[in-house]
């Protein structure tokens, strides 16, 4: 996956967040979901970056493909 996305238990309980930050991936998508600008949302967390959030992106767009198998 995304390197710029970790998983840690030791970290916001394991929730997946941006490599570096104790920032949660789906509190930027809620930004993003709510239609905050790139530009506004990097001004209110200035420790990402654009990458940071395409990276957020791309998670969310991996798990929306994952494909549930009959048991």
């Amino acid at each position: 996956m995304n390197s710029r996305i970790v998983s840690d238990p030791n970290i916001c309980g394991g929730e997946p967040c941006v490599k570096g930050t104790r920032i949660p991936v789906h509190i930027i998508l809620s930004h993003l979901a709510a239609g905050e600008a790139y530009e506004a949302v990097l001004q209110e967390f200035p420790r990402l970056t654009r990458e940071d959030l395409l990276a957020c992106l791309e998670y969310a767009t991996f798990l929306a493909t994952e494909k549930v198998v009959p048991a």
